[in-house]
């Protein structure tokens, strides 16, 4: 049990970064996370969505046409305000492709959105 408990904490950061983007380096501390009013075995779901250097979109490592975008989105978040959006976009991307998800974001209802960013050296 114990090897296999290694094992998965070796092999899980691997899934993380299903998507090879190249973040932007900005000097920003962690926000201190505000006073949930909600119960502690009700934890957030979090939602991965990543755009590439080419302006192509992955949400949770699988790529997702322009099209079907907003309905994607709305399905997932389903009305649940416990979804968290961590958007992870290559430093090369037009901001116009980035504008494009944030409003099909809005659209869909989810209002917790964190932009996720690589320290400085």
């Amino acid at each position: 049990m114990l090897v296999l408990l290694v094992i998965f904490i070796i092999t899980a950061p691997l899934f993380h970064d299903a998507v090879p983007i190249e973040l932007p380096r900005v000097d920003a501390g962690r926000l201190d996370d505000p006073p949930r009013v909600c119960r502690l075995d009700d934890p957030p779901r979090v939602l991965s969505v990543a755009i590439d250097a080419a302006g192509d979109v992955f949400i949770d490592g699988q790529p997702v046409e322009r099209s079907e975008m907003a309905a994607r989105l709305l399905a997932i978040s389903a009305g649940d305000g416990q979804v968290e959006l961590h958007l992870r976009a290559d430093r090369g991307t037009r901001y116009e492709r980035v504008a494009e998800v944030l409003a099909d974001a809005q659209r869909a209802g989810l209002v917790k959105i964190a932009f996720v960013t690589e320290p400085l050296p």
